[in-house]
């Protein structure tokens, strides 16, 4: 993720240096090959950088934020594995009323395990 956070310093670069957005695309695509920034995102930090935005990082967005893998989920599903090791993330899903995928993404990134029954 740090592609874009480096593509918008180059655009505040060349609007620094008084490039128009046209003159900045063909700069950042011959510089950053296919991870380039799409031109309407070129076009659009440039006129930001222009109109005198200075923060290159990108703003925060409003959204529905994710809720599944809480601190209260990892303990519930944590607890229930305690109790015995051998369940499945179906089982587990089922029990504590979390998606499939929710509960594995618990298991083997925020508990650390590999070996699950499916």
């Amino acid at each position: 993720m740090q592609r874009p956070l480096e593509q918008r310093m180059a655009i505040k670069f060349c609007v620094k240096l008084e490039k128009s957005a046209a003159e900045t695309i063909p700069m950042l695509k011959k510089a950053f090959g296919v991870d380039c920034l799409s031109d309407r995102q070129i076009f659009r930090w440039h006129k930001a950088f222009a109109e005198g935005q200075e923060d290159v990082n990108d703003e925060n967005r409003a959204g529905r934020p994710s809720t599944s893998s809480s601190d209260d989920n990892v303990k519930r599903v944590r607890d229930l594995l305690n109790t015995d090791r051998r369940l499945s993330v179906r089982l587990i899903s089922e029990t504590l009323d979390i998606t499939k995928t929710i509960v594995h993404e618990i298991v083997s990134e925020s508990l650390g395990m590999r070996k699950i029954v499916s």
